[in-house]
């Protein structure tokens, strides 16, 4: 048969050499390269020709059969129904006219109600702004008194913590006369109930102990000194005579301790309360000490968290932030798209917010509330995969994402889940709209099964065993 072929076929070139040989005058006159051109455009244009009179014919005998029906119909009785037709539209003209005289007088109605309505509206607003003013004023009355009241809270405040520093001036005069063996008259309590030794001054002195302090208070309160020996001239006089009392008193006890340094009288219990000095100052000291090395092992410590929290924050941050920008261009296939983030506190960016902005392709700058629906969907896609770059997840599941996007938005989302998925990266897509979930890998779907109580039914289908409903260029998306 192939042999048969190509005789068949040099025939035909030896026809047609021959049919050359035999036209070449005629072709040349008539301006064409062969006879079978001609034919060819003969036979183009006696077709055109005879579709050109069929159609002129169909047209005359549509032209005709309509001039003949015309004919046929009874056009007087079309008249008067058409007069009839008229008649009643310019009854229901009057009809109309009456209605819009009445429709017109009620919009008057409405117009006088509505300027009064308007006067109303503007003495209300005037007694709005009045009553603004009004509150304006209290407001400022309140600031003011809230000013004074704080004024007189900080007064107060003043007092107390001069109350409280003469409570420790009198706690330390007693428990210094406590020390030194100073007999103090006491009408209640006596100098023992400030507490017994060393515990009470390490609970006195140990900082930041509300409950410690408030407990030497307390045992100082119970002392009750008595006056009643002391001259009734002291119990008048103001600070400055005090403080001049008090000079005169500590000169004279100068005098005294002079005095006795000369008259070298020993003191039996001195030794002993030296011994104790010694002996707390060395306890003391070993307390500071390890205070000290717990302070600089917690500061360590601190340290080196607040370093590891701030590299783990900023290696997550700057690879997110330096994958964000190209996967926002991918996913809206448009290198004008641009994603970045920023830090609210560059020096400690975990202690504050991060700025998310974006900029939509063919659009310029603005904040994300004012992106649509689908731009804001695109962008929040866009973190979630920056985000998942860092530290991969085997799979996800994303939950009606496309409510918000239109068919194209859709096309490019899902061509981007597909390159991800040569990644290794297994997508479950939960859709309504068919330009999604068309595309996926397999199809599960839910549905009520009718039987003696409703129940759901689970129907699977795997969409790689149909490669045809795909083309080569279409986006496949796992669902």
């Amino acid at each position: 048969m192939r042999k048969r072929d190509v005789d068949i076929q040099e025939i035909k070139e030896n026809m047609n050499s021959v049919e050359d040989v035999v036209f070449a005058g005629f072709c040349q006159a008539i301006g064409v390269q062969n006879i079978r051109q001609y034919e060819e455009r003969e036979l183009r244009s006696q077709t055109e020709k005879a579709k050109k009179r069929l159609e002129f014919e169909d047209q005359k005998n549509r032209i005709t059969n309509q001039l003949e029906f015309e004919r046929s119909r009874d056009t007087e009785n079309n008249v008067k129904r058409w007069e009839r037709s008229v008649q009643d539209d310019e009854e229901e003209l009057e009809r109309c006219k009456l209605a819009e005289t009445k429709q017109m007088t009620a919009i008057d109605k409405d117009m006088r109600e509505l300027d009064k309505l308007k006067s109303e509206k503007l003495s209300k607003r005037q007694e709005g702004e009045e009553k603004e003013d009004e509150i304006n004023k209290a407001r400022r009355e309140v600031g003011t008194i809230a000013k004074e009241m704080q004024a007189v809270q900080k007064q107060i405040n003043t007092l107390d913590g001069k109350v409280e520093q003469k409570r420790s001036e009198r706690h330390s005069i007693l428990k210094q006369c406590k020390m030194e063996d100073i007999v103090i008259p006491t009408s209640r309590g006596s100098l023992d109930d400030l507490g017994g030794g060393d515990d009470g001054e390490s609970e006195a002195m140990e900082p930041g102990s509300s409950q410690n302090t408030s407990a030497v208070n307390e045992r100082a309160a119970r002392i009750v000194v008595d006056y009643s020996r002391l001259d009734e001239s002291y119990f008048d006089l103001d600070d400055d005579e005090v403080r001049k009392i008090e000079s005169k008193l500590n000169k004279q006890i100068n005098e005294l301790a002079s005095m006795l340094q000369k008259i070298q009288m020993p003191n039996m219990r001195a030794m002993q309360k030296l011994d104790m000095a010694r002996e707390k100052l060395q306890e003391t000291n070993e307390e500071f000490d390890s205070a000290r090395r717990r302070a600089k092992k917690s500061k360590q410590a601190f340290e080196r968290a607040k370093k590891e929290r701030n590299d783990r924050f900023m290696a997550c941050f700057e690879h997110v932030a330096n994958e964000i920008d190209g996967i926002y261009k991918a996913l809206a296939q448009n290198q004008s798209a641009q994603a970045f983030l920023g830090p609210e506190n560059p020096e400690e960016p975990y202690l504050d917010g991060i700025n998310y902005n974006c900029v939509a392709p063919g659009k310029r700058f603005q904040p994300m509330s004012n992106l649509s629906g689908g731009e804001k969907t695109v962008a929040a896609l866009a973190l979630l995969f920056a985000i998942h770059s860092f530290q991969p997840a085997p799979f996800f599941v994303l939950d009606e994402i496309d409510a918000a996007l239109d068919n194209t938005n859709i096309g490019k989302v899902a061509g981007y889940i597909r390159s991800q998925t040569a990644a290794k990266l297994q997508v479950l897509v939960i859709s309504l709209k068919e330009e999604f979930y068309s595309h996926a890998d397999a199809l599960i779907g839910i549905c009520p099964d009718a039987g003696e109580c409703l129940e759901s039914r689970v129907l699977t289908l795997r969409l790689t065993d149909y490669p045809d409903h795909l083309q080569a260029d279409e986006p496949v998306v796992r669902r």
